[in-house]
């Protein structure tokens, strides 16, 4: 059940990235490269582009 959660927390949080990849103001091919990482890379994925990637101006 608990690996479940987090699987789900993790998936959210993805989805929630690669908007902020689709939205932010960074060329296309860029936006590309970020979604394709954080799609095959979920959990790395996330923390590289939460360090350094790309920001859109969704508000929570």
């Amino acid at each position: 059940m608990g690996s479940e959660i987090i699987g789900l927390i993790i998936l959210a949080l993805d989805i929630w990235a690669i908007i902020n990849i689709v939205k932010s103001n960074t060329d296309t091919g860029k936006k590309i490269l970020w979604a394709l990482l954080v799609l095959f890379l979920p959990v790395v994925g996330l923390i590289i582009w939460a360090l350094m990637g790309p920001r859109g101006n969704v508000k929570v």
